[in-house]
């Protein structure tokens, strides 16, 4: 991996109501895999399909090796319409050409998280959870796997799915 690029998401980083301590981790995560890669954060963009298609879409023809979103991966206002919208798997899904993908769920049906692998002009496309330990767990199974199985999307998702589940409760379900 020569360069990735790492993309917060959501109305809330853009704001400052909530502080991005993911993106430092995630490229700390990727420097310590590969210490030549260069690694960029770009700026957080909107909750919303349209402008993560773009985003996505910009660093794919790019040549970036690896783009990262961050957030946007639960139910949100599809569950409570208290909630903001999670729209970056829905993105995900109708844009990349390549790609796997895990739920988990909790008892209540809500959906807690859904993990993506995939592909976009050659660059590998993934997304992890907002909250700083699923992030973090999700990234660190990442690097761990991408090492061993640098093109294998399906042993990607399936551990970074693992990493995830194992801090919610007994009751998720995959």
């Amino acid at each position: 991996m020569n360069e990735a690029v790492v993309i917060p998401t959501g109305r809330e980083i853009i704001d400052g109501t909530v502080l991005d301590t993911n993106s430092p981790t995630i490229i700390y995560s990727f420097i310590t895999m590969e210490p030549l890669c260069a690694v960029r954060r770009d700026r957080p963009v909107d909750d919303d399909e349209e402008a993560i298609r773009q985003i996505v879409e910009y660093w794919a023809a790019a040549n970036i090796d690896l783009i990262v979103l961050i957030g946007g991966s639960g139910g949100g206002n599809r569950f409570d319409y208290t909630l903001s919208p999670d729209c970056t798997h829905t993105a995900l899904e109708n844009l990349l050409e390549e790609k796997v993908s895990t739920e988990i769920f909790g008892k209540n049906g809500h959906l807690w998280c859904k993990l993506i692998c995939g592909r976009k002009n050659g660059a590998v496309v993934i997304n992890v959870p907002g909250p700083y330990t699923e992030a973090k767990a999700a990234i660190e199974a990442f690097c761990q796997t991408y090492t061993k199985h640098p093109g294998d999307l399906k042993e990607i998702n399936a551990a970074m799915i693992q990493a995830v589940l194992a801090g919610y409760p007994e009751n998720a379900e995959v």
